[in-house]
């Protein structure tokens, strides 16, 4: 599944991204809080982090939040630009700001231990599409982050926007494989153990000698590591080829 950001009215949902004119306000007596645009992002926030985004409706949310889904139109217009504001809001949680005195290969490391937790928590953050931006203020804050690192690099803008397009490639596809391992065994009924047990036996049936056939294959998978040995090893080579790119730009470096 994977959601387009920008889908509802694009002055409303920047409007309500950026704070700007006023906000609709809700104020009744009895048991139930009145609503607000940071409470109904909230609720549906936790539904998706609970039930996924395919989860996700104007109804879900309101059930949450003890309203009919149509309450909920009145502050948010459409779940479009819930959507923006739910991906705009928990991007709020990573830092705006790093500590760069030792490097920018270390700092680069733990901007993407950082992000990568961040994908782990919220795993249907991955379904909304990079292909176009929120445009929200966490989002450019965000990113204000890691060119910042990045320009200790001493790159210029250009080959910064691939390496920033590299790193966040990077630790989204490891996020949405680990996320994916993780839901499999629920989504499936069946474990991973059993998975690879049943098949692992299945393939030495139907293809016997299938090492002796790909021994390459055999070869890379001789070592196995957790997931977490694979990011920091991923990561690592990622990191060579960035330092690599950024000393054949020194003054005086061999042409490469």
């Amino acid at each position: 599944m994977v959601v387009f950001a920008g889908q509802g009215d694009a002055r409303r949902s920047m409007a309500l991204l950026w704070r700007s004119g006023e906000e609709p306000g809700e104020v009744r007596p009895g048991p139930k809080p009145g609503l607000s645009v940071d409470v109904i992002v909230e609720a549906a926030i936790e539904v998706a982090d609970s039930e996924g985004m395919a989860a996700l409706s104007m109804r879900k949310v309101g059930e949450r939040l003890g309203r009919t889904g149509m309450a909920l139109y009145t502050y948010v217009p459409n779940k479009g630009e819930l959507i923006d504001l739910m991906y705009d809001r928990v991007l709020a949680e990573l830092p705006t700001a790093y500590d760069a005195s030792a490097g920018w290969r270390p700092t680069v490391a733990r901007w993407a231990e950082h992000t990568l937790a961040f994908y782990l928590r919220h795993p249907w953050v991955l379904q909304v599409s990079q292909a176009r931006p929120v445009l929200g203020p966490n989002e450019f804050a965000t990113l204000e982050s890691l060119v910042a690192i990045l320009r200790g690099t001493g790159l210029g803008p250009r080959r910064t926007r691939g390496v920033v397009a590299l790193l966040l490639d990077f630790v989204r596809g490891a996020a949405r494989t680990v996320s994916e391992s993780r839901l499999a065994p629920s989504a499936t009924g069946v474990s991973d153990e059993e998975w690879w047990r049943t098949r692992s036996h299945l393939l030495e049936e139907v293809a016997p000698g299938v090492t002796g056939r790909y021994p390459m294959v055999a070869w890379v998978e001789s070592e196995p590591g957790a997931d977490d040995d694979t990011f920091a090893s991923g990561l690592d080579v990622l990191l060579d080829g960035i330092e690599a790119a950024v000393a054949r730009g020194r003054p005086g470096s061999a042409p490469g």
